[in-house]
């Protein structure tokens, strides 16, 4: 059942704060864990729902995992095609990223598997993967509707191809990529623009035979008998971070500094967009942890002007458009959105969220087919949101909330605990404002 957030408005975000780790990376390194001979430990891992997804599917595969008093995780790794046989489907929750990877891992075990997921995800279309995996030889069986979950996986030999992706998807190539694992020959994929990299980094670490041609946007991979254990350290979500960054933004007399977020070049699409439209952002304390860049992020609050977003960046800023979307609000001038056709099968058609959203601000916005035009400062009625059971459309126009003339609610903003345990805590924490 749907919850309502109140949110009010006004204050100024001070202070200093952390962001829950990054979720791409978690659940990522959950998984090759799972598969790794050996033990890894992961600290600063993400408690939110789309991990816990995660860390329960592997559970129910057989693999052990331990939290430990510091808050690290401990996974006890089963190998290659170590995965227990389940007569119980695997349940990915909300989690397309679980779903999309853990299907392929599936693909090169030696039993047979039925995944599905929560009514959100069974209607998040599941073609893009499915479609290249079957020409590796891959057994799905669509056991509802075709090109969706619920699907029953069963074992074959998989084979490696040549495949050039028609959209870029870090969720898809990860998918490829992790059944090149268990394929027989060398894997190649070749992106339309480059998309993030975290899997690739992972491989490399965990002594993947992986080869990445930076200028032809190609992959080449080749299986391997072994994954290796790691200690890995998951830096703060620059998506989660994303929020607050445009909230110190648009608040009047803010200054904030957001600790130990992943600045990796492939995600910090949202930094590029927010200082083109004239965002105050300082990056400072830049350090690595195990091959991932992080640093502290420094926001004070900034008249913003609109721009346009559109071609090679979308894929590094996908999944903070709605964010941005707000900021183009509350900016002066016009922000135009282009082809960003990706984010009408996330959670839900955030294209269409973000618009229905905006208008009963009073905005001013067009809505296109791969994207939408916003007329800033055109609205700032306090309204009542709805969440469209999406984390990212809660929590954007929870900020979007701080900013009107009176006190607006949020419809369903249990969803933000997707990505964001206690985001709307930390909202109020930051402005001074009372729990409510």
């Amino acid at each position: 059942m749907n919850t309502s957030k109140l949110i009010i408005p006004g204050g100024s975000a001070s202070g200093t704060l952390s962001v829950p780790g990054d979720k791409s990376i978690s659940i990522r390194a959950v998984l090759l864990s799972a598969i790794a001979d050996g033990v890894s430990r992961l600290s600063g891992l993400s408690e939110g729902g789309d991990v816990v997804s995660a860390i329960k599917c592997t559970q129910q595969l057989g693999i052990e995992i331990h939290k430990n008093g510091d808050g690290s995780v401990t996974i006890y790794g089963n190998g290659l095609r170590g995965f227990k046989p389940t007569n119980d489907s695997l349940d990915c929750g909300n989690s397309g990223t679980t779903v999309r990877l853990l299907t392929s891992i599936l693909s090169g075990q030696h039993h047979s598997y039925t995944v599905t997921g929560d009514d959100s995800l069974q209607k998040r279309p599941m073609e893009r993967i499915i479609t290249p995996l079957r020409r590796m030889g891959a057994s799905i069986n669509c056991l509802e509707k075709e090109g969706f979950i619920p699907y029953r996986i069963t074992p074959t030999d998989l084979h490696a191809i040549h495949y050039t992706m028609p959209i870029a998807s870090a969720q898809v190539k990860s998918a490829i990529l992790l059944a090149g694992l268990y394929a027989q020959g060398t894997t190649i994929i070749k992106e339309p623009t480059l998309s993030r990299n975290h899997t690739e980094m992972m491989f490399t670490a965990r002594g993947v035979d992986i080869s990445i041609y930076t200028p032809q946007k190609e992959i080449s991979l080749s299986p391997v008998k072994t994954i290796f254990p790691a200690n890995v350290h998951i830096p703060g979500d620059i998506s989660g971070a994303a929020f607050f960054i445009v909230l110190a933004t648009i608040l009047p007399d803010s200054h904030i500094i957001i600790k130990n977020v992943g600045i990796n070049p492939t995600r910090t699409g949202i930094l590029e967009v927010l200082q083109m439209m004239g965002a105050h952002i300082t990056i400072t304390n830049h350090h690595s942890i195990g091959g991932e860049e992080t640093a502290d992020i420094e926001v004070h609050s900034e008249d913003l002007y609109g721009t346009q977003i559109s071609g090679e960046i979308i894929p590094r800023i996908i999944d903070e458009l709605p964010i941005v979307a707000v900021a183009g609000a509350f900016a002066e001038g016009t922000t135009i959105i282009r082809d960003a056709q990706e984010l009408r099968v996330k959670e839900t058609d955030r294209i269409n969220a973000i618009c229905v959203n905006l208008r009963k601000m009073g905005t001013a916005i067009e809505e296109y087919k791969d994207g939408l035009l916003i007329r800033g400062k055109t609205g700032f009625n306090p309204a009542h949101f709805d969440s469209f059971n999406d984390h990212r459309i809660a929590m954007a126009f929870g900020v979007a909330g701080t900013v009107l003339n009176g006190e607006s609610t949020i419809e369903g903003s249990e969803w933000a605990d997707i990505s964001f345990p206690g985001y709307f805590s930390l909202l109020n924490y930051v402005r001074g404002i009372p729990p409510n």
